[in-house]
């Protein structure tokens, strides 16, 4: 029988008071439970071909930060975690599908340390796959008895915009990359990256646990707020730590990045402050896995500052967003792991 959230997170004197220490405490128990909101099939060639490899593949899930924060934001305003069980399942749902068809679009080799699912089952098993997580993220809440018809509406509306938008987010993502495109302001990639990474990644975890906790519009609103803000440091980190963290810390492909292409800030911020910006537009362009070319790339970004301008961008974004959230929240353990998180986003390179 599964443990129920409030039997995994405790509200004792010990528990953890960071925000790595609550991801270290609660991300293995959280993830089992995740998954076990993975149906299974009616015949069993349905789980060889469908359920055991999104299983199999969810249950190497990593930190399960976005079902911990929606958990978090939740006890903030003063709810029961329980109603928000099946809300943040459904957003690592989504998070899995994501990374499903991220890895297919770009054609990526591992991801968190294993072969990815496209190379291990094929393009076709794969895409159903991450078809199947899409479907759970709005059937997870529908059948969710502890919710009346009026929540489950306004989370599965929330549910809705959080996957148009990372859609947005992608498209932008992948058609500059299709084009040849390297005209992208820092404006664009705010845009997209808003889009693709900080709606799912910080903001609607954020708010809807705080809309399932019957937490007041002003918090709802100031949560999603200081998701959006830190979601999208979290997104110009994780795209440093790909490029100077190491192999071990990423455990993805080491600069794959670069070998796809990716529109990143701090390629952003090269190509219009380097002299070597046509070297470095001849790199991004050729799919280079040369450990010694993917070293040179780096070396101008970092040659040309924008390796401390992205850095520095994340850090003030955080700093900003920690302010207004001690501002407009009432004082809580749980607040005030959610203000250890802005800063765990931007210190995994310290």
């Amino acid at each position: 029988m599964k443990k129920t959230i409030r039997e995994i997170i405790t509200l004792a004197k010990d528990s953890p008071k960071t925000f790595e220490e609550y991801l270290s405490a609660y991300a293995e128990e959280v993830g089992d439970l995740i998954v076990s909101y993975i149906p299974t099939g009616s015949h069993p060639d349905m789980g060889k071909y469908l359920y055991d490899p999104l299983v199999g593949y969810s249950k190497n899930g990593g930190k399960r930060h976005r079902p911990l924060i929606c958990f978090a934001a939740c006890r903030a305003v003063g709810g029961d975690m329980e109603q928000a069980t099946t809300a943040a399942a459904a957003i690592e749902h989504f998070h899995t599908a994501a990374l499903i068809h991220d890895d297919i679009a770009d054609e990526a080799e591992l991801r968190r340390g294993e072969p990815s699912l496209h190379l291990r089952e094929g393009v076709g098993l794969a895409i159903n796959a991450g078809d199947l997580a899409l479907s759970l993220v709005n059937n997870t809440v529908l059948y969710d008895q502890r919710l009346d018809d009026a929540l489950k509406i306004r989370v599965m509306a929330e549910l809705e915009k959080m996957t148009r938008h990372t859609i947005e987010g992608q498209a932008l993502d992948i058609g500059w990359a299709r084009d040849g495109r390297y005209d992208i302001t820092v404006e664009d990639y705010l845009v997209m990256a808003t889009h693709k990474t900080a709606h799912y990644s910080g903001a609607v975890p954020l708010a809807v646990g705080a809309i399932v906790g019957g937490g007041t519009e002003g918090e709802v609103e100031a949560l999603r707020s200081y998701g959006l803000d830190t979601g999208l440091a979290f997104q110009i980190q994780d795209d440093l730590l790909n490029l100077v963290g190491s192999e071990e810390s990423t455990k993805k492909d080491f600069r794959s990045d670069i070998t796809e292409g990716k529109r990143m800030l701090v390629v952003v911020h090269a190509l219009l402050n380097s002299p070597e910006a046509d070297r470095l537009i001849r790199i991004l362009s050729s799919k280079e896995k040369d450990p010694a070319v993917l070293e040179e790339a780096v070396a101008i970004m970092e040659a040309s500052g924008s390796v401390d301008y992205a850095r520095t961008y994340a850090e003030n974004l955080t700093s900003l967003a920690k302010s207004r959230l001690i501002d407009q929240v009432r004082p809580s353990d749980a607040r005030d792991l959610l203000v250890s998180m802005a800063d765990w986003f931007v210190n995994r390179l310290k």
